[in-house]
């Protein structure tokens, strides 16, 4: 059964109302390892071989963080800048990643309306996202459909509620992958969000 690695990273999580609601029904399943990054580097020393260990460990790996200056908070470019090394991710001999699944989950102040064309931001968040998952492309990881809480200081504890559970069901759903037929399916929309009811409903596990 696929392992999955949630690497969280959040550099002020006591004040986060959206992850911690996020993070509040995630399955207590022994093939997920939970690790917060600001609370294991506070220095910003990574420990690049047991990241790498861990990497190598499981079959999942997901980027879960806020949208910080159209892109994600400081620790986590720390950590990609070295742990994915140049002959072990990616160039001649980088092939650790190769197969491996990557999500991100991630939480924007501004609603998906100002993520578009002609929005405030006048790109949609694919496209601010494009450079992580062209570095997951180049390590041989299969990008999936981000997981998007949008307008976070919008919105009410009933759809943070909702969005938390749909983001427990995902990384369920993931986890129980065996064949790859979910993430082939999820691999058709923008955001994992837009098609996950649809996608429960045809599990054959759904109720």
């Amino acid at each position: 059964m696929p392992r999955l690695l949630l690497l969280f990273a959040h550099p002020a999580y006591d004040h986060s109302r959206a992850h911690k609601q996020l993070l509040q029904h995630l399955p207590n399943d022994p093939r997920l390892t939970f690790r917060d990054l600001y609370e294991r580097y506070p220095d910003f020393y990574i420990e690049v071989e047991e990241e790498k260990r861990l990497l190598s460990e499981h079959d999942i790996v997901v980027w879960q963080h806020p949208v910080y200056w159209y892109s994600c908070p400081p620790l986590l470019k720390q950590w990609i800048d070295l742990v994915l090394e140049f002959g072990w991710a990616y160039g001649p001999g980088g092939v650790a990643l190769h197969g491996k699944r990557l999500l991100h989950a991630v939480s924007t102040g501004g609603g998906r309306h100002a993520y578009q064309p002609d929005g405030l931001h006048r790109h949609t968040l694919r496209q601010f996202l494009a450079p992580f998952e062209r570095t997951a492309q180049l390590c041989g990881m299969e990008y999936l459909p981000p997981f998007v809480a949008f307008g976070t200081h919008r919105l009410t504890d009933q759809a943070l509620f909702d969005l938390s559970l749909d983001y427990a069901r995902l990384v369920r759903h993931l986890m129980d992958d065996e064949d790859g037929s979910f993430a082939r399916q999820l691999a058709q929309c923008e955001y994992a969000n837009d098609c996950l009811p649809a996608l429960q409903s045809a599990l054959p596990s759904a109720s």
